[in-house]
């Protein structure tokens, strides 16, 4: 039995003043993470004395470009842009359940489709009031709700573990590395550049072209700039890709002043990837995971934004070979070894989280679908 998402909730209008939000409680769709990845710490706040309130339980999902598919759960009060779209629960509604209801990729697809406009699509907020949505009593919707949420909580767990020990080996590196003084080095250490230690891949080819190329990799991981990685197929199949594996490093040479860089921790075989990204290779097996850290530093962030090409704002970017001068300290053999032996447990747990969430999300993905139209019986799963 189906009803309309309009029986389910509401569109909430409400305002709040500008002055009394900050970075954390104001969301905008920039700062909404695709793929329903939450939402990150905004970058400022609108010039405007108000703007639109959400409140704790309130849904809020991005109207511009819905195939981004941006949504979060609140967990608090604040405000939002006007771009995106505030959903509250309506008696007899639970707001887990409404959640998961529009973080369904049928709802993504639906709002796509039937969106206005042709280079920023907006969702038709009439129309999506008309998405078709399962009717099921307060308790089915409870279950389904806490069987979801519970994937979802270990996946927030082990994304917060890694953010921790990412913050580690970072710190890490930057007391026995960064702070270093580079006129009174010990012995065996050395000033370097990025170069002489890394390579920078520049084969690339055109699946246009050659759509052998990604036939034989479209089973794996693809990552592209916008959405950081994507572990789904790649249909982008006009632009050029660099195939990757999981000895390399990405960052991405779009708006350096975001640091984004990526070790494809759960590749088992070769993928591909935008060429908006530059790609790092050690040429030592022997310092990848300091060559990481490198990569990964402040210094590193600083140096790629004081080295940019193109006119302000997110179109910005950095020369791949331009990074190669980048200046680092490269202890000797035994110093790198101790460094290693540290912050390479910390990169396999990272590594094995990370692949432990790829498989939740595919799980979440999949449950959802046919627990929505109830192809899966909850009333005999115990929770």
């Amino acid at each position: 039995m189906k009803s309309k998402l309009a029986a389910l909730c509401t569109y909430m209008k409400g305002k709040v003043a500008v002055d009394t939000l900050d970075e954390y409680t104001y969301i905008s769709t920039e700062n909404m993470i695709p793929n329903k990845g939450g939402i990150e710490r905004a970058s400022s706040l609108p010039s405007t004395q108000y703007t639109q309130a959400f409140d704790l339980g309130d849904v809020l999902v991005s109207n511009i470009r819905p195939y981004f598919k941006k949504i979060w759960m609140a967990e608090y009060s604040g405000g939002c842009s006007n771009d995106v779209l505030v959903f509250r629960a309506s008696k007899g509604c639970d707001p887990t359940f409404l959640y998961y209801v529009l973080a369904n990729n049928s709802f993504f697809d639906y709002a796509t489709a039937t969106s206005k406009g042709t280079k920023m699509p907006r969702g038709d907020k009439t129309a999506i009031m008309q998405y078709e949505v399962p009717a099921f009593d307060i308790a089915t919707q409870q279950r389904i709700g806490r069987l979801l949420k519970g994937i979802d909580t270990r996946i927030v767990t082990n994304k917060k573990i890694n953010d921790n020990l990412e913050q580690q080996a970072e710190l890490l590196y930057h007391e026995w590395f960064e702070t270093v003084d580079r006129d009174k080095l010990p012995v065996g250490w050395r000033i370097v550049r990025l170069g002489d230690v890394a390579t920078i891949s520049k084969k690339s080819f055109n699946p246009a072209k050659e759509p052998e190329m990604l036939l034989e990799h479209y089973s794996i991981p693809a990552f592209d700039e916008a959405h950081f990685p994507v572990f789904e197929p790649s249909t982008a199949i006009k632009s050029n890709k660099f195939i990757i594996d999981d000895s390399c490093f990405m960052i991405s040479k779009l708006n350096p002043t975001t640091k984004r860089v990526w070790k494809p921790y759960c590749l088992t075989e070769n993928a591909v990837c935008s060429t908006e990204f530059i790609v790092y290779k050690a040429k030592s097996k022997e310092i990848t995971d300091f060559l990481y850290s490198v990569i990964d530093s402040a210094s590193f962030s600083d140096f790629m934004c004081s080295h940019v090409t193109g006119s302000t704002g997110s179109r910005q970017r950095t020369t791949p070979s331009d990074t190669l001068a980048f200046e680092l300290v490269l202890p000797n053999a035994e110093e790198i070894a101790e460094y290693q032996g540290i912050v390479s447990p910390m990169l396999e747990q990272i590594k094995c989280n990370a692949i432990e969430n790829d498989r939740l999300k595919r799980l979440r993905d999949s449950l959802l679908p046919k627990l929505m139209s109830g192809e899966i019986d909850v009333s005999g799963i115990q929770l």
